[in-house]
């Protein structure tokens, strides 16, 4: 398959998809209050841009945020845990257990805690982020086969080179797998916690956009923040490929 055929497919998936929205829908009889046209939708970006963006600005904050802090907590845990058995044999099921309490559970407990500002949506953001990142390093730094290990050990290697000629190379493919859903998911931990108590953010927006029916902003706001998740999508992307191209010489 030639590039140009790789680039174009998806941009003529989307435009029929828009395009079947834009035309069929309405012949089919689906209310615009329930359904809004792309082109309704769209111009409401450029109508109401100061609502988006004013909504846009905190959620993008938190989203980033809770991804750097959520995955660098992540990555030093996995480490921690990796060369310390028995801290990962005492804490590593602590971990397990707060990662079956439901986000919109733990949610409130949050904001409870760190009031209605904008710490509690990035905590939660991050915890979001946290544990998927630490199961995948984690297992990427115990994947070294042990005939690796008994190579490097017969180069006399000490720990340290060993861990950053051979496990952190191993580990990083996945931790950007990783690092590739945390983009998504850091969107949406910040939405949850704008859910539960916010009067700002494109969760706050989705909220009063859906009680007020004005479906034209609900759409909107999903719209930009998916493009958030796209953009940070993109930027872990481009570090994926300049980190191992560097790695790699």
């Amino acid at each position: 398959m030639s590039r140009t055929t790789t680039i174009l497919a998806p941009i003529f998936g989307a435009v029929s998809i828009l395009a079947a929205w834009q035309f069929l829908l309405p012949l089919s009889g689906v209310p615009a209050y329930i359904a809004p046209t792309p082109t309704k939708i769209f111009s409401v970006f450029f109508t109401q841009s100061d609502l988006i963006l004013s909504n846009f600005v905190p959620t993008a904050t938190e989203a980033l945020a809770g991804f750097f802090f959520g995955n660098l907590a992540a990555v030093f845990f996995a480490i921690l845990f990796a060369y310390a058995k028995f801290v990962r044999m005492a804490y590593f099921p602590v971990v397990l257990f707060f990662n079956t309490i439901p986000i919109l559970a733990l949610s409130p407990i949050i904001i409870l805690i760190f009031g209605l500002g904008m710490t509690p949506k990035i905590i939660i953001a991050a915890i979001i982020c946290f544990f998927p990142t630490l199961v995948n390093m984690l297992r990427g730094l115990q994947s070294a086969t042990a005939n690796e290990e008994e190579l490097f050990r017969m180069l006399s290697a000490t720990r340290f080179e060993t861990f950053l000629r051979l496990h952190l190379p191993r580990s990083l493919p996945m931790l950007f797998s990783s690092l590739r859903i945390a983009t998504a998911t850091a969107v949406i931990g910040a939405i949850v916690g704008e859910w539960i108590g916010a009067d700002k953010g494109l969760g706050a927006l989705i909220i009063q956009a859906t009680f007020n029916y004005q479906s034209d902003k609900l759409y909107a706001a999903i719209v930009a923040s998916s493009s958030l998740s796209i953009a940070l999508f993109a930027m872990v992307a481009l570090a994926e490929r300049w980190v191992m191209r560097g790695w790699s010489k």
